[in-house]
């Protein structure tokens, strides 16, 4: 068979940072904004290892259930948490989350939410922690969910006043703010909402939070849809990120940033988001949205790219150790047809310093949690390890091949195969700038593989082979 020699140009020196020139963005023209307040110390967090319950909310939505309808019984959060506590936690996955679909309601003098759905987040807290585990909450500070007259704890301020007032600039005058009720950044009052906001789930005992429809506030625009709010503005935005970055920090919480638009190459959400989502919604999952759907394409707006591989390549070069964590959303092994294709969608997650967020029911997993559940893998989430592809360019064969260093000096490379066919590597190490011969050890197999300066391999259709180099 015909191997590929990728790296035969390669120059020994090569650098793992990738350089700015090389590039492939269709970026929005420049916005200039103020200069942005810094929140330091907010890029200490390895990705998170969670269950979601994306997948049950999907599929209801998908059978024709309203999301006003949707729901989750206290007997089965029991068995979610079971299963989970059970079957994942003991590899590292140590949270539950919440996401949409199902009613967020507040039930308190608060007015910030109490309930998702039937189910108090106290109780689920409770239940959770009695099992040693986390929740994360989907929601977002710049929602308002309580009444109008409700008083901003430590101010004179209602949640009414919080609202667009009819005399500010914003982007689509003519539009309905039809779908989300938004605090509007530059109204007084904002900044202690916000705070609250933080200091309710503090106090809650939740420290994840994911926020989504940012794209939404800040210029009312979906490329899918159309217009779909006012749009507030581009230092609307930036402002309101600084000030839940400052909160989340103050109250120890993670915050997931969704459905950003990314313009100026991320420099917002870069600078305030704990992780970034970096691909469209999982959806349907499977390989189409691993690596098919769209390949090769990148867009101005969210989402800037419609599969995983493509978003992590595409934002490779703004993430790294103490930098903003990317997110290439929620994974659905069962939807997937091959075991090479479990394997890749797992290990590319953690080759890009992604998190690995479990979305199968435990009645849908069948008998995948082995995928999740590779200790060799998982190492590389617990050393906060970042690799980058060899190419950042999407039409780049390069991109399927990753590479990295863990903090102890070993290696770790990536080879993947988004063919339908089989696909033959042969790696000179002196061309990654790696000299000399080191011990392989495959983390799939969970083999060695004997000394060598090469890495030769063929991978299978949508596969992928992950090897650890060690002295």
């Amino acid at each position: 068979m015909k191997k590929n020699i990728i790296f035969a140009a390669l120059a020994a020196g090569i650098a793992f940072a990738s350089c700015s020139n090389e590039i492939e963005m269709r970026y929005p023209p420049k916005y200039e904004l103020p200069e942005l307040p810094v929140v330091e110390g907010i890029h200490t967090y390895k990705a998170p290892l969670y269950w979601s319950v994306y997948e049950y909310c999907y599929e209801q939505e998908q059978s024709g259930v309203a999301n006003s309808d949707m729901d989750i019984t206290p007997d089965e959060w029991d068995k979610i948490i079971d299963w989970v506590a059970t079957e994942l936690k003991p590899y590292g996955y140590d949270m539950v989350c919440t996401d949409g679909f199902i009613p967020m309601l507040a039930n308190d003098k608060s007015g910030y939410m109490t309930h998702y759905g039937s189910m108090s987040l106290k109780d689920l807290v409770d239940k959770c922690k009695a099992k040693g585990l986390k929740v994360g909450v989907y929601d977002n500070p710049l929602w308002i969910h309580g009444p109008s007259e409700t008083k901003i704890e430590g101010t004179d301020y209602t949640f009414g006043q919080l609202y667009y007032n009819h005399s500010q600039t914003i982007m689509n005058p003519s539009a309905e703010n039809l779908w989300f009720n938004w605090v509007v950044a530059e109204n007084p009052g904002a900044k202690e909402y916000i705070d609250g906001f933080f200091k309710h789930y503090s106090e809650l005992g939740i420290n994840y939070i994911r926020m989504d429809f940012l794209s939404w506030y800040e210029d009312g625009k979906d490329r899918n849809i159309g217009v779909v709010g006012h749009g507030y503005g581009r230092e609307s935005y930036a402002r309101a990120l600084s000030y839940i970055a400052e909160s989340a920090k103050k109250y120890g919480i993670f915050t997931s940033l969704v459905m950003p638009h990314l313009y100026n190459d991320a420099e917002v959400e870069a600078l305030y988001g704990n992780m970034v989502r970096i691909v469209s919604d999982t959806a349907g999952g499977g390989w189409w949205h691993c690596s098919a759907y769209d390949k090769g394409k990148s867009y101005t707006t969210w989402p800037n790219c419609m599969n995983m591989f493509d978003g992590f390549v595409y934002w490779s070069h703004i993430t790294g150790r103490e930098k903003v964590i990317p997110d290439g959303d929620f994974i659905r092994l069962n939807k997937f047809d091959t075991d090479a294709e479990k394997e890749t969608v797992v290990s590319l997650q953690l080759m890009a310093g992604g998190p690995v967020t479990v979305a199968d029911q435990y009645y849908t997993i069948g008998d995948n949690v082995k995928f999740y559940t590779n200790s060799e893998l998982l190492d590389l989430n617990t050393d906060r390890f970042v690799g980058k592809p060899l190419s950042n360019k999407l039409g780049d064969r390069n991109n399927e091949i990753w590479y990295g260093q863990m903090s102890n000096g070993d290696y770790v490379i990536g080879l993947f195969n988004r063919d339908d066919n089989a696909r033959a590597y042969s790696i000179d190490l002196k061309d990654l700038g790696i000299s000399g011969e080191w011990k392989q050890r495959d983390l799939w197999l969970h083999a060695d593989e004997g000394v060598s300066s090469t890495i030769t391999a063929t991978v299978a259709p949508h596969g992928c082979k992950i090897v650890r180099l060690s002295k």
